[in-house]
């Protein structure tokens, strides 16, 4: 049967609050376009997050610092929960201003259809995640501000999930110590539904965090190698650990070390890279699957008229390197 827009909505934020009510750890990819999250549903993985870092790097070309705002953020997420049935977490930086601008933010992106979306507490403008530089704005400012997120949340849909970035830890005179205390503050006084504890360095804290926030935890881990395996930070008791380095930056460089070889090879580049790609345990991406170009198909043959129906077998386009190619390995 297939659902309402309503009803996908609200599956998908249900599905969010049934992976964070479960015990398991859930490994959650991050990226800033529809079809890289068309790309981790159909590998089976269980969410994804709108990268607020990859929006700003990949879409306009500047850094993670402050200069996407609110409307960048909800037109994006839009097309990106209405491409695919996983949870969409959301990157709404600081919530753009004060606790009044955060209220506003979680209406917005709301409205956008994803099943979340995280605040962080750092001070305006915002450092990445993973970056130095990073500066907390007080206890009781970030608090207000969760508090009126979730306040503006509750009005209007109980089912969307909050989450509360803390980014005290390597952040200016912060400590471990520290940043325990404030998620714990955020669950318990701002009453948000989990906590992104940024950047756990060493599995004890990984450890001591989960059994002490009353709330489930997600991280992006910045400890050495080796790090846990994905079994160890189940058994720790880490709900989700954010990998934003596992679909955008590997697809930049290997554009840029095709556009060097092919400086180098010419066609000879492309085709070797292209044979690889089809040689893989993987397969190559079928790109008319994933943009629906049967569906178009199927609703030009339904509702426009025979006199006016598209000659798809007379007619050609020019061939490229994968095309007749794409089916996916298992």
């Amino acid at each position: 049967m297939i659902q309402t827009s309503v009803d996908r909505v609200t599956a998908q934020r249900r599905r969010l609050r049934e992976l964070l009510a479960s015990k398991r750890f859930y490994p959650m990819p991050g990226g800033f376009s529809p079809i890289f999250a068309k790309l981790a549903e159909k590998a089976g993985y269980q969410c994804f997050f709108l990268a607020g870092s990859q929006l700003a790097a990949y879409l306009y070309g500047v850094a993670d610092n402050g200069f996407i705002g609110v409307r960048d953020v909800v037109d994006h997420a839009r097309h990106m929960a209405a491409a695919v049935d996983i949870p969409i977490l959301v990157d709404c930086d600081t919530g753009y201003g004060n606790a009044v601008n955060a209220h506003y933010a979680v209406e917005q992106v709301i409205a956008s259809g994803v099943a979340g979306l995280q605040i962080e507490d750092q001070e305006a403008p915002k450092k990445s995640s993973i970056g130095a530089g990073r500066r907390c704005v007080s206890r009781a400012e970030a608090i207000g501000k969760l508090k009126a997120a979730v306040a503006a949340r509750d009005a209007l849909d109980p089912d969307f999930v909050i989450c509360a970035r803390c980014d005290v830890l390597g952040a200016e005179g912060g400590s471990f110590g520290e940043a325990v205390s404030r998620s714990i503050a955020y669950v318990e006084e701002a009453g948000v539904d989990f906590v992104w504890l940024n950047s756990l360095e060493a599995p004890e804290q990984i450890r001591e965090a989960c059994a002490r926030v009353p709330a489930p935890i997600m991280t992006v881990y910045g400890g050495p190698h080796p790090r846990p395996t994905l079994a160890e930070y189940e058994a720790l008791g880490l709900r989700f650990n954010l990998y934003i380095g596992l679909v955008a930056p590997f697809a930049v460089n290997a554009t840029w070390h095709a556009l060097k070889d092919f400086q180098l090879r010419g066609e000879e580049a492309i085709l070797e890279r292209v044979q690889a790609i089809r040689e893989s345990p993987f397969g190559a991406v079928n790109m008319a699957e994933l943009t629906g170009e049967a569906k178009v198909r199927e609703i030009e043959r339904a509702f426009i008229p025979a006199e006016q129906q598209r000659d798809y077998d007379a007619t050609w386009g020019h061939p490229t390197y994968f095309a007749g190619e794409g089916a996916e390995k298992k």
